[in-house]
């Protein structure tokens, strides 16, 4: 098909190879995915979308979604394949008298945590601003406001979801019924995602902020055991690892194991700052940047030119003592990579006080979640530090093998069960069967397979 014909189908741009700025156009988030589309939609609207998912499928093209182009499996993009890019959807319709918005799924974590400070109120999506919100709302959305909001589904109250056969749906609790339970954790499975109404929270100031510490069996024991103590407004990623060399940290501490905590206590400052008092009284702090602040200050600036390659592996467990911790510190020194890390998420809080049948995300009940983490650059690093991240879980395994299909890798399709218990994969894949039955959206992480 030429390029006039194309065009003339979307309203959007379409964007294909012999484009002076195709290469930028198809870059993804993280490094090492070096796949070349055979076209880029860069849809205007729902109707675009629609007419890409056909055009998907009469020309037998692999069909890709992006968001933000985060998904660590690569599933933004396709080679040889048809993206449809969502990033000039980016509507954000707030009505404060109802304390809810629509968002188009162009919009990143940050967008929409800018827009809404402007009137007093938060949503939580995860743990980085240039996340686009359509993937991560699908997938769960495990954030920094997850003990006291819960996760970005759990704030989710209606859909507009474009299925595989082009039919544009609107889909709450009363409609679609089914389908709206599916997307809140089933991913990307059942249709692309145009906009979403979400329920808002009043946040005004709050206080957190970045905190590091030396990383010794005492801190990383100490703080977890404060977080798991902590009340629901406090929500922390605990990251072990290597102390970075940024302005902040003192060139002493460059180099040296540290936990760098991100926190906010979505409440009162002076209570959270009480609250995070017992943790930076553990050690004297390599940085200490917590303060009074608003939510949306949380997401710190990016380097888009910053394309990382890692490998990782996500799990939960169910404590993390100091015989955890010494544990941990022994497999964080056994490999030289100058960048691994160990992150921790006490979880729990209104996330915990969702049934666990209510939406497709059922892993509600695990008290700590773990990311491994290492960077590489050659195949050879790829190989090694995959085998150390592999060696490293089974370490710290406690019996629960369940994860967050968010965080799962290109090469774990055979975790299904991981992600979702049996019961609710047989619903979803009910749900599969019905919406997208010849398997059109496959590039996530895929039922059918």
């Amino acid at each position: 098909m030429d390029r006039q014909t194309l065009q003339s189908r979307f309203q959007g741009r379409v964007v294909l190879p012999d484009d002076s700025d195709y290469d930028e156009i198809r870059q993804v988030f993280y490094g090492g995915l070096d796949k070349k589309p055979a076209a880029i939609v860069r849809v205007a609207n729902a109707a675009d979308v629609q007419q890409a998912i056909l055009l998907a499928q009469e020309e037998k093209l692999e069909l890709a979604v992006r968001s933000g182009g985060h998904s660590v499996a690569g599933y933004s993009t396709s080679d040889g394949g048809l993206v449809i890019d969502l990033r000039d959807l980016r509507k954000l319709d707030i009505d404060a008298s109802s304390k809810t918005a629509w968002a188009e799924t162009g919009l990143t974590a940050k967008d929409v945590a800018d827009e809404l400070d402007k009137q007093d109120f938060v949503l939580g999506f995860g743990d980085t601003g240039s996340v686009g919100i359509g993937g991560i709302t699908l997938g769960g959305g495990v954030g920094y406001l997850v003990r006291k909001f819960g996760l970005a589904i759990d704030n989710l109250l209606a859909a507009e979801i474009v299925t595989a056969n082009g039919e544009i749906l609107q889909v709450d609790k009363d409609n679609h019924a089914d389908l709206f339970w599916a997307i809140r954790g089933g991913g990307g499975n059942f249709g692309v995602a145009t906009k979403f109404k979400y329920r808002l929270h009043e946040l005004g100031d709050c206080y957190g902020g970045v905190l590091i510490l030396p990383a010794t069996p005492e801190t990383i024991a100490g703080s977890m055991k404060i977080a798991h103590e902590a009340p629901d407004e406090l929500s922390m990623i605990l990251n072990v690892m290597p102390a970075f060399p940024m302005p902040f940290i003192p060139k002493e501490h460059h180099g040296k194991m540290a936990i760098m905590v991100l926190a906010v206590y979505a409440g009162d400052p002076a209570k959270g700052e009480e609250t995070l008092a017992p943790i930076k009284a553990l050690a004297t702090p390599f940085a200490d940047l917590t303060k009074p602040m608003r939510y949306k200050d949380i997401f710190f600036p990016e380097d888009a030119s910053y394309h990382p390659t890692a490998v990782s592996k996500n799990m939960h467990i169910n404590n993390f003592d100091i015989d955890t911790a010494k544990l941990a510190i022994e497999w964080l020194d056994k490999i030289d990579a100058p960048m691994r890390a160990l992150q921790l998420r006490v979880l729990g809080g209104a996330m915990a006080q969702v049934p666990e049948d209510a939406t497709a995300y059922a892993n509600r009940k695990q008290p700590i979640m773990v990311n491994i983490a290492s960077f590489y650059e050659t195949e050879a690093e790829k190989q090694a530090r995959q085998a150390w991240v592999d060696e490293f879980s089974d370490a710290l395994d406690q019996g629960d093998s369940s994860a967050y299909v968010g965080f799962l890798g290109p090469h774990e399709q055979d975790r299904l069960l991981d992600a979702y218990p049996q019961p609710t994969l047989d619903r979803l894949k009910t749900v599969k069967k019905t919406y997208d039955p010849d398997n059109v959206f496959k590039l996530n992480f895929n039922l059918k397979k």
